[in-house]
């Protein structure tokens, strides 16, 4: 089986693929005509040709991902048309297929992700989002837009994204060397080095080794600023005065980023093999990579104004970082008994973050808040207090974010044979994930305060609120999917998927004296630095969801289908007290498509129409102490269409695609009570009709690439051009009133290189106009109290470099 990399599936990337990159002259593991054969892929959990795949499905192959330049979550994103995300920066991006979102996921203790990512049969998609996988030695990245749970199961109620790994080869040595040198437009510079050989030890055994380094520089300018926190009223002899110099630094967010994997194939006999494999990544991103705030903002009686900031630049006043490090360990098993395929796939992955975001707009936030009450105007006192000296406190508050997620997967399927008219796939699956969530957030001195006035520290610390909770989500399914020929070109499909799945929450969140919302709920426990335990809550759900279809093989290049699927996602808990668990949400497709090919062109597309049940939606209801709640917040419907058509004519490839998108609530979402939970007799507080968030109405790209032999290579020249339109930032009307929309953009990137005998060079540019765009607008809080300091988080700005390889 290890040999069932053929050269004919890995050659073939242009006409195959929805991309929207074309491939480049074969090197590395490719030979013969690229354009000849067929991609293979996986997405329905045996391998088939892409034209006959009756789903809506993305296919980045391994030369588009080279010729775009692809290393990180954001490049691969960009090029395919039906993801949107909203990012805080490297490792920490939520994403999300045909605008199902709501814009509240990525929480501790919150909904579990819209969609799932994949590493070959793995996932590893963890409660706090995606993680930003080095792209190197891959394979292929296969995109499937719109529920996949029959297959894949819970949190892939959108979509589902495959990243394929290049696996062990024994049938021949290869290898490859790759070194760039790169420079932000006006930031710094950086590279990488890269590089994977694959061993065969035997005729029936090979270790496939791959590792990178790379180095990113800056280009967010931390500029200085001096801040007066007013406490609470407006006289300059009760302030603080507080100055960034210490951190005043040009291109302060850069990025390591470095790891590698490591799979040994072994062959048992010609029906069974067995591939181990680990993989490692470790990755520290300094400094913001938000820039902002994004808009000027208001005197009021309680502050100066503040101008908004010039494009990529910030004024941070406290260090921040995020690490991110992971590692997966996983099992495959392959065979046949009799004629039927069996696979085993076990993994093990686990997860640590630490994060240190200037959380310090909380506190100017919060100093600033001035309301009414009988015509007369009180100022916030949230900000005052005093220490040793009797001098007032710097109240900036300082958030130290640490998450330890571990995923736990096993699953066991078989496969009837592919060339028989009736084709069944069916298995179990089994996952347990969870999420050890610490933390603090401190203000500097508060532990030596004489007069801390609303707030109690934690002992021996600076800590005002503090959370140790643990989180368990477990889910347990069993499933099957089938095929029938009614005649040769007549499929029928069905597919059902039985689950059950838990979620479990204990620990405590709040202030030193007890619980954030009421003291008495407090109970004793062992947790360490915590007065007690005020969280603990499960719940338990199960259900069965389906598929069904038909496909018509109209001619040996044109196929049609239609399908009917239903994705979920399991429901959970919220940590305040006395407000009710959030259940499970569904999404039910409804897909008609194409694929087909006249020629050299391919043209493949969908239609589609979805109903969204239940969202899942994260909110901080106003002076809640920040705490987020999870409701099912209504109902929503989506529509679209999605398409892409290449063609070559000689050595010139042209392709494009996009997406068009309207998504919407369907039925509203309520006002809450007096226990924060929604009640529609109250009203809607955000009405049927209105927009969701962070997708785009329309998202495309178009590439042109040129190749040409030049002596005893082959040298190209391509350009794409990538647009994105305008996106709501927040669900609630309320909170996009505080934050706003942000624009659409376009960028070009442009590359020129030649590739002969077994060298590669290429000279690029990314964004070579400097387009400004805007992928999301994020606050440190509840937008309604910090959503005038909404900070941006751009498109990739102007980045130029070269690149040299070597293969053997």
């Amino acid at each position: 089986m290890l040999r069932g990399i053929r050269k004919g599936r890995l050659a073939f990337t242009l006409l195959s693929t929805t991309s929207l990159i074309a491939p480049v002259a074969a090197h590395a593991q490719q030979a013969g005509d690229e354009y000849s054969g067929e991609i293979i892929v996986t997405a329905q959990r045996r391998e088939e040709s892409l034209q006959k795949v009756p789903l809506s499905i993305n296919v980045l192959g391994s030369e588009s991902l080279e010729n775009a330049n692809v290393a990180s979550f954001d490049d691969y994103a960009k090029i395919l048309p039906s993801v949107s995300f909203q990012s805080f920066g490297p490792s920490q991006s939520q994403i999300f297929f045909r605008g199902v979102s709501s814009g509240g996921d990525g929480l501790h203790i919150g909904p579990l992700p819209t969609s799932s990512m994949y590493i070959d049969d793995v996932p590893v998609t963890t409660i706090g989002g995606t993680v930003d996988f080095h792209v190197y030695d891959v394979a292929r990245i296969e995109a499937l837009a719109g529920p996949q749970g029959t297959l894949f199961g819970a949190s892939s109620l959108s979509g589902v994204l495959r990243i394929i790994t290049n696996k062990p080869d024994p049938g021949k040595t290869s290898g490859s060397i790759d070194l760039q040198a790169n420079k932000w437009g006006k930031g710094d510079f950086g590279g990488s080095v890269e590089g994977y050989v694959n061993l065969p030890l035997n005729d029936m055994m090979a270790l496939r080794v791959s590792a990178f380094y790379e180095k990113q520089g800056g280009y967010i300018d931390n500029k200085p600023g001096t801040r007066t926190f007013y406490l609470d009223d407006n006289d300059p002899t009760t302030s603080v005065t507080v100055t960034n110099d210490a951190l005043v630094e040009d291109d302060f967010n850069d990025v390591e980023t470095a790891g590698g994997r490591a799979a040994l194939g072994i062959e048992l006999d010609d029906s069974w093999t067995v591939t181990p494999s680990f993989m490692y990544q470790h990755q520290v991103a300094h400094g913001s990579f938000l820039w902002g705030p994004v808009r000027d903002v208001q005197a009021n009686a309680n502050r100066p104004a503040v101008s908004a900031k010039p494009y990529l630049t910030v004024t941070s006043y406290l260090p921040g970082y995020n690490k991110d490090e992971w590692w997966q360990a996983a099992l495959t098993v392959q065979g046949k008994l009799s004629d039927w395929d069996i696979t085993y796939v076990g993994g093990y992955f686990e997860r640590t973050v630490d994060n240190r975001p200037d959380y310090s707009y909380y506190s100017v936030a919060y100093d600033s808040y001035t309301y009414e009450y009988d015509g007369v105007t009180y100022f916030s006192d949230a900000t005052k207090f005093i220490g040793p000296d009797g001098q007032f406190l710097d109240p900036t508050q300082n958030a130290i974010l640490k998450d330890k997620y571990t995923k736990f997967t096993q699953e066991l399927r078989v496969s009837s044979p592919s060339d028989k008219p009736f084709r069944l796939t069916a298995g179990m699956f089994l996952q347990i994930q969870t999420d050890k969530v610490f933390a603090d957030y401190d203000i500097q001195g508060l532990g030596t305060a004489v007069d801390p006035y609303w707030v109690v520290p934690f002992p021996n610390s600076d800590t005002a609120f503090r959370t140790r909770i643990n989180r368990k989500d477990r889910d347990y399914a069993m499933f099957a999917q089938a095929e029938y020929d009614i005649v040769p070109s007549v499929t029928v499909i069905g597919g059902i998927r039985g689950f059950m799945a838990k979620n479990t929450i204990f620990g405590f969140s709040g202030l030193n004296f007890g619980s954030s919302v009421d003291p008495s709920i407090c109970f004793p426990t062992d947790i360490p630095d915590v007065p007690c335990q005020s969280v603990d809550k499960k719940i338990d759900e199960s259900g069965v969801i389906w598929k069904g279809g038909i496909k018509w093989q109209a001619t040996p290049d044109i196929m049609l289908y239609g399908t009917v699927s239903r994705g979920y996602r399991p429901g959970g808990n919220n940590r305040r007290p006395g407000v009710r668990p959030f259940k499970s949400d569904t999404l039910d497709n409804y897909e008609i498509g194409w694929k087909t090919r006249f020629g050299p062109a391919v043209f493949n597309g969908a239609v589609f129409y979805e109903k969204w049940k239940n969202l899942q939606f994260g909110l901080v209801p106003f002076g809640q102490n920040g705490v987020t709640n999870t409701y099912n917040a209504g109902d929503a419907r989506i529509y679209g269409i999605e398409g892409d058509l290449s063609v070559r004519f000689g050595g010139l490839s042209l392709s494009t695609g996009a997406t068009y998108v309207d998504a919407q609530l369907s039925r509203g979402f309520c006002y809450l009570d007096a226990t924060n939970n929604p009640d529609c007799s109250l009203g809607e507080s955000t009405p049927s009709g209105t927009r969701l968030p962070i997708m785009p109405k329309f998202k495309g790209n178009a590439t042109a690439r040129y190749e040409a032999p030049v002596g005893a290579g082959t040298a190209f020249i391509q350009a794409t051009v990538s647009h994105q339109g305008g996106t709501r930032s927040f669900l609630t009307d309320s909170d996009f009133a505080a934050v706003g929309p942000t624009k659409g953009f376009t960028t070009a990137d442009f590359s020129i290189g030649m590739n002969w005998d077994r060298y590669r060079v290429e000279g690029f540019i990314q964004n070579a106009f400097s387009s400004h765009g805007i992928l999301s607008l994020n606050t440190v809080c509840a937008p309604q109290l910090c959503g005038e300091y909404a900070m941006a988080y751009p498109t990739k700005p102007q980045f130029f470099g070269i690149k040299v390889g070597y293969d053997y």
